[in-house]
């Protein structure tokens, strides 16, 4: 019975994917995508805090905009956003214990994440990469589907170990925090 189920599951998934061939394959049109998803992982909120806290993720939304470069390559431009609330022990800061950190990850390939909380707004270096899905039931309208990964750059340093006339042997050290996130939107093709 239960692969029974399956079958069907595959057979539907295989005929929603047959019209997406046809009008995939023009990349000459801009392509616009509101989401919504998850976004978890990362330590914004430990930043935030100055402790450990258990947040184990919280909703996103964004907008996706793909424009054409060439016949066979586009260009990806992404705003997405997150907001978490969360309860410190009166303890960490007696006079505020309910905590809300927004997350905010502006991006072409590399780009900017913006962390605010109670008043404190940081913007650091960021980079992203992930995949998908985009499927087309007609030529100006379909379905888009994403996983991405961001690391964000929160510290830095450099140092010198050695250094003789002319010539230094150094070190970077670098902190990244880490979010995963998974979206669906409506895709519209211009």
């Amino acid at each position: 019975m239960a692969q029974s189920i399956r079958r069907r599951l595959w057979v539907s998934v295989l005929l929603l994917l047959a019209p997406a061939g046809a009008g995939a394959q023009s990349r000459d049109a801009v392509e616009l995508a509101p989401f919504g998803g998850y976004r978890f992982g990362g330590g914004f909120y430990e930043i935030a805090s100055g402790r450990a806290v258990d947040v184990d993720g919280a909703g996103s939304f964004g907008l996706v905009m793909d424009f054409p470069f060439s016949p066979d390559m586009q260009i990806e431009a992404l705003v997405t956003h997150q907001e978490a609330r969360f309860t410190l022990p009166p303890d960490v800061d007696p006079a505020t214990t309910r905590w809300r950190v927004a997350v905010d990850h502006y991006q072409v390939g590399l780009g900017l994440t913006r962390f605010a909380a109670a008043g404190d707004n940081e913007v650091r270096f960021s980079l992203a990469a992930g995949g998908g899905v985009k499927l087309y039931p007609t030529r100006h309208l379909g379905v888009r589907l994403d996983g991405r990964l961001y690391g964000t750059i929160v510290d830095a340093d450099v140092d010198a170990l050695f250094c003789s006339p002319g010539r230094c042997i150094g070190s970077i050290d670098t902190w990244f925090v880490w979010q995963a996130e998974f979206t669906a939107g409506v895709l519209l093709r211009f």
